[in-house]
């Protein structure tokens, strides 16, 4: 068992027609100005942008908007927001939507209480004295950045996409009602289940030992995770399942299933980074994409926890090595990805990077790092292996 220090600080309101309460909750944090971050026109269309507006007006406060956030958020808006932030005197910033919202809306939180290049962050160039106060409308299940410290922003002109996190940027509160997340297309909804399990999975894999409560919470959160988003495959205005994978895609990313481990291993989230910010795939298929590929690469290293994973998560019967089942729990991995129609390689994500772009990603994965993972430190050349058996 490691050392580890635990904190959640983020006050969760949970269930229907919760986001009606977001005008009381930024007033009890004595704000007055707001800025309302948001995605594309489903938050316009569905009315949920004005509810929030309304509620935001009865308790006196004022705001500003700002829409147009798209996956892998960039940081042309959000150099947009902290000049509209700025100007406006924003005091709180209420990013309404699913990760990529929240990560912009944090962006922006940094940038407009700081000065100089909010960029500078994620190329770790500084560090931020403060950040604005964040509040989030929860309408995707998946990145649970509504209660991480994490943001991940992509800048399309240098083609990087980087992650930054402190304490300062993690939700003041969190409004999650199922009822949001129910006309998400198929797709999205199983892009969102995979990030979820991979959240989990990266910190379960690691180098050293583990807390048994911590591991049970971990292979527990996995399974109803699979559960769920399989019933969701088969039924996607399932309220409950909708509600179990909303609520599991905040615990898997606020550090609970991290506790008493190394920190885990993010080398498969390093190298989709570098996936997404060369071709702009979502982020959840990207991952599904290369994880068995990866899994595969650092399995001798530690043939016994994949060994584990594959009875308790996966339900594999002990063969005649840890080996052996191991590889039949990654095999079963990606058999449960396939049922969800996510790829489980380049070529089903419909990408054939030439060996060019794959030694140019494998060299950007490891810009201001010594090396990726735990279970294997990843040097460049074993970034471009993956990448080259996940083709």
């Amino acid at each position: 068992m490691h050392d580890f220090v635990y904190y959640t600080p983020t006050r969760i309101i949970f269930g229907k027609n919760t986001e009606q309460q977001c005008g009381g909750l930024i007033k009890a944090r004595n704000c007055g100005k707001v800025l309302i971050h948001y995605g594309g026109q489903s938050a316009l269309r569905s009315g949920l942008v004005d509810r929030i507006k309304a509620s935001l007006t009865a308790e006196g406060l004022s705001f500003v908007t700002l829409g147009g956030v798209v996956p892998n958020p960039r940081l042309s808006l959000i150099r947009q927001g902290i000049e509209l932030a700025r100007s406006a005197e924003v005091d709180f910033v209420l990013a309404v939507g699913g990760g990529s919202v929240i990560d912009s809306a944090k962006a922006i939180a940094y940038g407009a209480a700081n000065g100089g290049d909010v960029w500078d962050f994620y190329m770790s160039l500084r560090k931020p004295d403060a950040c604005l106060p964040i509040g989030c409308v929860v309408t995707i299940a998946a990145a649970g950045s509504e209660m991480s410290s994490s943001t991940v922003v992509t800048n399309e002109e240098s083609g990087f996409k980087r992650s930054f996190k402190t304490d300062m940027a993690r939700p003041v509160f969190a409004v999650m009602n199922p009822e949001l997340t129910l006309t998400l297309p198929a797709f999205q909804t199983a892009c969102g289940c995979v990030d979820i399990l991979m959240h989990t999975m990266e910190r379960y894999f690691g180098h050293g030992s583990n807390m048994d409560i911590t591991d049970s919470i971990s292979e527990g959160l996995l399974r109803v995770v699979m559960h769920h988003a399989s019933a969701l495959r088969d039924d996607p205005a399932n309220y409950e399942s909708r509600a179990e994978i909303m609520w599991a895609g905040s615990l898997s990313h606020n550090g609970l299933t991290g506790c008493g481990s190394d920190g885990g291993d993010w080398a498969t989230h390093m190298i989709e980074h570098e996936l997404s910010g060369m071709f702009d795939v979502a982020h959840g298929a990207g991952l599904s994409a290369i994880w068995g590929s990866w899994a595969r690469h650092v399995l001798p290293e530690r043939p016994d926890r994949f060994a584990l994973f594959a009875e308790r998560v996966m339900g594999v019967a002990r063969a005649e090595s840890n080996t052996v089942t191991g590889l039949r729990g990654i095999e079963a991995v990606e058999a449960f990805f396939r049922s969800l129609r996510m790829p489980v390689s380049l070529k089903e994500l419909n990408l054939a990077p030439s060996g060019d772009q794959i030694e140019e990603m494998a060299r950007k994965a490891l810009v201001g790092k010594a090396h990726i993972g735990s279970v294997k430190k990843l040097l460049q050349p074993d970034i471009a292996a993956i990448l080259m058996a996940a083709r």
